[in-house]
């Protein structure tokens, strides 16, 4: 399901990749899959990544000609082999989009240390209304499936269920998870205590 053809998708960037956009450093390479019109791609850019935004329609990448720290590729990664042959990311964005042959090679695209953020409908929507395709739809803890292949990706938040999203009901299933080497949880000072440092994290 591409995502510029979602009616759920304009320009305010999913509160999920907000939520946890921290996790991506300034600097950062970035794959934004299905990026439609590119909403996460600008947050990510706006906070200092370095954004790769990809989708199969060119005239919703238009739109992103220009925007610092934003390139645009497009690519129907559903009919044409992996056109990022061994590049490795800091970070991949996938929201609104499943095409699960794809869930392996973005796994292996990411590098030490990266971040995978990831949002799309779920088994259960549906009941609700479209996608109601299977192959559109995240099986129960898909996501965390794909986060324990080796390399394990560290889970730093996991979501599913229905949500209410202006004024309708959808079923997502939601996944933020960082590669070894990430510096996910953050060290934190405890009180001194008889002049001894102390560390928990």
């Amino acid at each position: 399901m591409n995502a510029a053809s979602n009616p759920h998708h304009d320009l305010a960037a999913s509160d999920w990749v907000r939520r946890h956009a921290h996790l991506v450093a300034p600097g950062t390479r970035v794959l934004d899959v299905a990026a439609g019109r590119g909403r996460n791609a600008r947050l990510l850019a706006g906070r200092g990544a370095e954004v790769l935004a990809v989708d199969r329609a060119a005239d919703a990448l238009a739109e992103l000609h220009g925007v610092p720290r934003i390139e645009t590729r497009v690519v129907d990664l559903e009919a044409a082999p992996w056109p990022f042959g061994a590049a490795r990311f800091g970070a991949i964005v996938v929201v609104h989009y499943l095409h699960r042959p794809l869930l392996p090679l973005l796994r292996g695209a990411l590098d030490e240390g990266g971040v995978l953020l990831y949002e799309t409908f779920a088994q259960g929507n549906e009941v609700f209304g479209r996608p109601r395709n299977p192959d559109f739809l995240l099986a129960p803890g898909e996501l965390l499936t794909l986060a324990a292949q080796p390399p394990a990706l560290t889970v730093v938040a996991f979501e599913q269920g229905v949500l209410r999203r202006r004024g309708e009901s959808v079923v997502v299933q939601r996944l933020a998870a960082v590669a070894p080497g990430h510096p996910w949880p953050p060290t934190l000072r405890a009180p001194d205590e008889g002049g001894a440092d102390a560390r928990i994290g």
